[in-house]
């Protein structure tokens, strides 16, 4: 579930955004000034920050200001009825990442929310898993285990793998392998070495009972995902 943080000492304003935040299934934790706002702040963590400008105890800009300085990176969206072009360039300096002038409509805004969460799915990286229930990579991360046991594998090793999980019964040449992984580093390096390379993982990742690299000899390999043989 998404954390939203609401900071508006407009106490009808703030209960109507927490009403139908709440409503579209969001947790909304709610403030009414900065202060109260840096509690919230040093407790719990927060995807999205609705932050008024004009507050009893201080600017919404300087609280956003100071968030940035501890290096937070949380989507925050002024509110405010300063609406003058000026007020809206220091509001984007200050580090925010959109300013909505008051009124303002409460379903146009939960449909930007939505946007919002969407947008930044999209544009996170994948985490990147492969897991067959003996074999387990965990591409992002780097860390493999076989059988709960952990593996060691070096970054290439990982790219190479990763690159036979992504195209599963494709033979893949020896030289569009040489390619995509050493010509890239700017290495020019010989069959050998890549038959090296295969070899050293075979032995790290398969047993008698289980095989996932397959040679088609005068071509490549193929990544047979744990076939027995």
């Amino acid at each position: 579930m998404k954390r939203i943080l609401v900071v508006e000492d407009d106490a009808l304003l703030n209960k109507t955004l927490v009403y139908n935040l709440t409503s579209d299934d969001y947790e909304v934790i709610s403030a009414s000034n900065c202060t109260a706002a840096r509690c919230h702040l040093r407790r719990d963590k927060f995807d999205l920050i609705l932050l008024d400008i004009n507050l009893p105890d201080g600017s919404g800009l300087d609280l956003c200001r100071e968030m940035k300085e501890c290096g937070m990176d949380t989507y925050l969206i002024f509110l405010t009825a300063n609406d003058q072009e000026s007020d809206m360039i220091e509001g984007y300096e200050a580090g925010g990442a959109d300013y909505i002038t008051k009124p303002f409509s409460i379903a146009v805004l939960i449909k930007k929310i939505a946007a919002v969460f969407e947008n930044l799915v999209t544009r996170m990286p994948k985490h990147e898993l492969y897991d067959d229930g003996f074999l387990k990579i965990d591409f992002s991360a780097q860390w493999a285990t076989l059988n709960g046991n952990l593996i060691d594998l070096t970054p290439k090793e990982y790219l190479t793998l990763f690159l036979f999980v992504k195209n599963p019964r494709i033979i893949l040449t020896k030289r569009l392998l040489l390619e995509k992984l050493w010509d890239i580093d700017g290495d020019f390096v010989d069959e050998h070495t890549l038959t090296t390379m295969i070899s050293r993982i075979r032995k790290k990742i398969e047993s008698d009972y289980r095989k996932y690299i397959k040679t088609t000899y005068g071509m490549g390999y193929q990544w047979i995902g744990g076939d027995l043989p």
